[in-house]
């Protein structure tokens, strides 16, 4: 069996391969910042908007006590809010979350008009279709649970996500949105979730990116020789002048 020499030939082949593989993911790192560098941020970020879109409820002194309401059994926690213009309030109990009216107490589910009903309150174009998600999307990553999706006929392509538990709209997602989470992903090399730094492929570049420094100053070294440095003796070994005054 051949031995493997380590050699200043055999670092040079491997430091070769190596530097054009990182190479390649270097450039990628470059393209990717410099793209969502240019994209406009107000487009890019300006579809969470669930903060900023809320629909304040009048005083009423008709709401039904949330005790009495039947069939709900313990309650931990009462939020009264608006669902697209209906009061009502968010029960947690026992058995998980459950919706109820704020005026008379009867259950509430989350449909498709429903939905709609509460994403054409952050978007008044035209609705193109509604879909239930059993889980959430790569586009609405974020959040949990099941939700609907429901997609606009608008120049940004926007899809809005409503939780099809409490009927919350979750997030605004559009193509200006869509391209910057693309070459996000190519910038933090996480190909299947798109969220994290700390996965072992973008370690492994890491490494990699170490080795090839350290290597690279290893074949720096290695490709200079005492030739290289004879006008420097030569400087050296000339003596200066003397100087005669007279």
């Amino acid at each position: 069996m051949k031995r493997i020499r380590l050699s200043a030939l055999l670092f040079r082949r491997i430091h070769k391969w190596v530097g054009l593989i990182l190479g390649l993911q270097f450039l990628l790192w470059a393209l990717s910042g410099s793209v969502m560098a240019l994209l406009d941020m107000d487009e890019v970020g300006g579809h969470d908007m669930a903060a900023t879109h809320a629909h304040p409820l009048p005083l009423d002194t008709g709401f039904i006590d949330p005790a009495k309401i039947a069939g709900i059994g313990p309650i931990s926690e009462v939020t009264l809010r608006d669902l697209a213009g209906r009061p009502v309030y968010e029960l947690r109990t026992e058995k998980g979350m459950r919706l109820a009216d704020a005026i008379d107490g009867t259950p509430v589910t989350i449909d498709a008009d429903t939905a709609r009903s509460v994403a054409s309150m952050m978007n008044e174009a035209a609705i193109r279709g509604v879909k239930v998600l059993s889980k959430p999307n790569l586009e609405a990553r974020e959040h949990k649970g099941a939700m609907w999706r429901v997609d606009f006929a608008d120049k940004a392509n926007s899809s809005a996500y409503v939780s099809a538990e409490t009927g919350r709209f979750l997030v605004m997602r559009g193509d200006t949105w869509r391209t910057w989470d693309f070459f996000w992903m190519l910038h933090n090399m996480d190909y299947v979730n798109r969220t994290s730094f700390n996965h072992p492929f973008i370690i492994f570049v890491a490494f990699g990116a170490l080795w090839l420094s350290g290597t690279g100053f290893y074949l720096l070294f290695k490709s200079f020789s005492r030739a290289d440095f004879r006008w420097l003796r030569r400087r050296r070994a000339v003596a200066p002048t003397p100087v005669t005054y007279v």
